[in-house]
C-alpha cells in the first residue's frame, strides 16, 4: 500500500526520503502548482501520478496518457516520478519528452490518447513545479476534477493495480512542427522579434515562424532554466520592455513574447507600444468576425469592456460572453458555446476549428496575429491598435496573499463592495452601476470605469486589474479606490507591479 502523503516533512531526513509530502494548497482550481522540495517531494509527485491514474479508472477513461515536461532543471526527474505513479496505477504512458504544453495537448489528438499530464510551472518563478492535466480532450481539469484528485491523493485512496507500460515517442516535436507548418505561408516576410525568455518556447517558436515565411529575430531564445534576464511571462513588464527595445532596435513590424511553456503570446507593436493581450484579442476578434460574421467569442472577467462596446464587433454581429478567469474555465466555455475563439487577458487564446483545436497554443496565437497583419498590408500593428476605441488599462497586478487565506480575503472584498453599493456609496467618486461576481468582483461605475479583484488560481497572490474608457486620471482613481479596500485587510502584501 502506498503511504498517505504528509503536508510537511523536514528535508534531509529519513522521513523526507521515505514518505510522500504533498502540501494541500498545491491543488489549485484547474491545475497543480507547488514549490518543489518545500511543498512537495518526488514521492509526493509519485502519489500524484497514482492519483491521476486512479481518477482515470474511476471515470472509465481508456488507460493511456501523454506525458511531457518543460525546460527546468528538475522537471525531467519530476516527470519520471509522476510516470512511476501512473504505471503503478496500470496506465500506459506515452512520453513525448521536452515539450510545450500545447505540444502535449496536440499529442492527445495525433497519438489518439485520451489523457494528458504536462509537467510545467509555466511562467512561475524558478523553484515552482506543477502539472496541467486533462482526461477529456481538448479540456483540462476544472474544480470538480481537481477536488476529486485532491481527495484521492491526500487520503491515499489509490487504485494500485500495476500492469502499466512506458513508451518514449521519439521525434514527436517534428510531428507538432509539421502540423503547424502544413498551411499556406505568409504572403510577405513580416519582420518579427520572437522573445522566449530562455524558456521552452525558444526551441520551437522562432523556427516555426521562420518556416512559415516570417523574418525572425530571436530574443533570449537560448534555453537556460535559470531565466537569467526575466521570467518568461508575457504579462511581466520586464519581458515586454525587453521585447519593446529589440523591436525598436531592429525595426520589426511586431514583437511576440512567449511564456515558459509556450501556451501564451504577448505583443509589442512596431512603435514599441506594449499591447495587453485583451486588446490584441479585440483586434483579432475584429479580423476574425469580418471573415466569419456573427462569431461567438468568450473572454475572461479581467478583459477590456471593448468586447461589448466596440462598434466594429457590433457591425460584424459578434457576440461575447464574459466568464471566469482561468485556462480551464475559458477552454470549457469555448467548447460549451461553440465559440470560434476564447481570449484571456493573460494571453491564453483558445481557437476552435477552423483555426485551432480548442486548446491554448502561443504559436497558433502568434500565427493568427501574423495572418491579421498579412490580411491588412496597408496597416501596421500600431495602426490596428489606434483603430480601437481609446481606453486606459492596467497590467495584471498581483499583491501577495497566502494561499490559505486568499479566497477568504476576496470574500471580504466582495462583501465590502456589495455593502457600498447597497448604501449608495461611490467608488472613485462615481456611482456603482454593476458588480460582476462570477470570479471575485468586477466593480463597474457609471462612466464605464471598472476594477477587478480576484484570487490567483496558481500562486499565493490576489489579482487586480483596472480600466477606464474615460481618462487616465479615472484609471488611477479606480486603482486607488480598489487598493484602499484591499488595504482594509492587513494580510494583503506588496504588489509585484503597479501602475
Amino acid at each position: 500500500m502506498f503511504p498517505k502523503p504528509q503536508a510537511f516533512l523536514k528535508s534531509n531526513t529519513y522521513a523526507y526520503e521515505s514518505q510522500p509530502m504533498v502540501k494541500p494548497t498545491g491543488f489549485r482550481e484547474y491545475d497543480a502548482r507547488w514549490l518543489f522540495e518545500k511543498e512537495i517531494n518526488l514521492m509526493g509527485m509519485q502519489a500524484l501520478g497514482l492519483g491521476i491514474g486512479t481518477l482515470m479508472h474511476e471515470r472509465g477513461v481508456r488507460p493511456d496518457i501523454v506525458v511531457g515536461h518543460d525546460f527546468r532543471g528538475y522537471s525531467a526527474s519530476i516527470k519520471m516520478a509522476v510516470i512511476n505513479g501512473l504505471m503503478a496505477a496500470g496506465i500506459n504512458v506515452h512520453d513525448i519528452g521536452l515539450a510545450l504544453s500545447p505540444m502535449a495537448y496536440f499529442a492527445q489528438f495525433a497519438l489518439d490518447v485520451p489523457a494528458v499530464a504536462m509537467i510545467t510551472a509555466s511562467h512561475n518563478d524558478n523553484g515552482w513545479t506543477g502539472v496541467k492535466m486533462g482526461i477529456d480532450r481538448p479540456l483540462t481539469f476544472g474544480p470538480e476534477e481537481m477536488g476529486r484528485l485532491k481527495d484521492i491523493v491526500l487520503e491515499a485512496k489509490f487504485d494500485v493495480r500495476g500492469g502499466g507500460s512506458y513508451k518514449y515517442v521519439d521525434g514527436f516535436a517534428e510531428v507538432y512542427i509539421k502540423d503547424l507548418t502544413s498551411r499556406a505561408k505568409l504572403k510577405r516576410p513580416i519582420k518579427v522579434v520572437a522573445a522566449c525568455g530562455n524558456g521552452t518556447a525558444g526551441a520551437f517558436a522562432p523556427r516555426i515562424l521562420e518556416m512559415l515565411g516570417a523574418e525572425v529575430i530571436p530574443l533570449d531564445a537560448e534555453l537556460d532554466h535559470t531565466f537569467p534576464r526575466y521570467n518568461p511571462n508575457p504579462e511581466d513588464m520586464k519581458m515586454l520592455h525587453a521585447l519593446r527595445d529589440k523591436v525598436l532596435e531592429v525595426g520589426a513590424e511586431v514583437g511576440l513574447g512567449f511564456d515558459g511553456d509556450g501556451d501564451r503570446c504577448g505583443v509589442v507593436d512596431n512603435e514599441g507600444e506594449e499591447i495587453f493581450a485583451d486588446k490584441v484579442g479585440v483586434m483579432l476578434a475584429r479580423d476574425i468576425s469580418a471573415i466569419y460574421p456573427n462569431s461567438q467569442f468568450v473572454v475572461d472577467v479581467k478583459s477590456t469592456g471593448l468586447f461589448n462596446t466596440d462598434p466594429v464587433l457590433k457591425a460584424n454581429g459578434a457576440k461575447t460572453d464574459y466568464f471566469k478567469t482561468g485556462h480551464s474555465y475559458i477552454k470549457r466555455r469555448v467548447t460549451e458555446l461553440g465559440a470560434i475563439v476564447g481570449f484571456e487577458k493573460s494571453g491564453h487564446y483558445f481557437f476552435n476549428p477552423p483555426i485551432g483545436r480548442g486548446y491554448d497554443d502561443g504559436v497558433v496565437s502568434a500565427l493568427a496575429i501574423l495572418d491579421m497583419l498579412d490580411r491588412n498590408p496597408d496597416k501596421t500593428m500600431a495602426d490596428l491598435r489606434r483603430d480601437l476605441p481609446k481606453t486606459w488599462g492596467s497590467p495584471t497586478m498581483s499583491p501577495h496573499c497566502d494561499d490559505e487565506i486568499k479566497y477568504g480575503i476576496v470574500d471580504k472584498v466582495v462583501a465590502r463592495f456589495k455593502d457600498m453599493q447597497a448604501k449608495g456609496e461611490t467608488v472613485a467618486g462615481s456611482k456603482i452601476v454593476d458588480l460582476i461576481t462570477v470570479n471575485g468582483v468586477r466593480v463597474v461605475t457609471e462612466d464605464g470605469t471598472w476594477g477587478l479583484v480576484r484570487a490567483s488560481s496558481n500562486k499565493p497572490e490576489l489579482v487586480v486589474v483596472v480600466e477606464s474608457p474615460a481618462s487616465e486620471e479615472r484609471l488611477h482613481a479606480m486603482f486607488k479606490a480598489v487598493d484602499a479596500v484591499l488595504r482594509e485587510n492587513p494580510e494583503v502584501g506588496e504588489y509585484n507591479q503597479t501602475l
